[in-house]
Parts: structure tokens; sequence; C-alpha cells
């Protein structure tokens, strides 16, 4: 469920990720529903964390080790050619 206080919050980096996949060649998925979910956890990984992890991987702790997780992660590009898609299905071809 997506926390209400965030939803400026969402469409402002629905935004900001948009222009970056369009920048790189994919597109964010075009289920919204889908997207402000993921971008929701992002914003609840920032509360938690301080930082905008991915929802779909396990922050261990280790700052050097979790930096790879940051949103869009380092793992995207690859997973988007190899799957069509990145783990938390955020980015799409």
């Amino acid at each position: 469920m997506v926390n209400t206080n965030n939803l400026e919050k969402i469409e402002e980096l629905i935004k900001e990720f948009d222009e970056y996949a369009k920048n790189n060649g994919f597109q964010l998925n075009p289920d919204k529903k889908t997207v402000e979910r993921i971008i929701n956890g992002l914003l609840e990984n920032e509360k938690k964390y301080g930082k905008k992890y991915c929802p779909c991987r396990r922050i261990s702790g280790n700052e050097l080790e979790d930096s790879k997780k940051s949103c869009p992660c380092f793992w995207h590009k690859d997973e988007i050619k190899k799957d069509g898609h990145c783990l938390c299905n955020l980015y799409v071809k």
C-alpha cells in the first residue's frame, strides 16, 4: 500500500526515474501501481537506512556492499539486457 504522505515525492521520483530510463534506452514499467509500490519501498528504505535502496534486495549493513543496492542498482542494466527488466521490475525494455 502506498503511503499517502509520499505521493508528491513518488510523483517527483517517477519523473526523475522516467527521464533516467529514457536516457539509457529502456523505460519505466508501464504499470503505474507497480512503479508507485517500488518507489514507496525506496522511500521507506531511505527513511530506515538513509538511502534509496532497492526494496527487492536485502540490506546487509555493510556500507560498501549495500552501496551497490541504491536505486538504480549496480545490476539493473545487465538484468534489463538479460531478462528484459531489472529485479524489482521498475525498469523494463
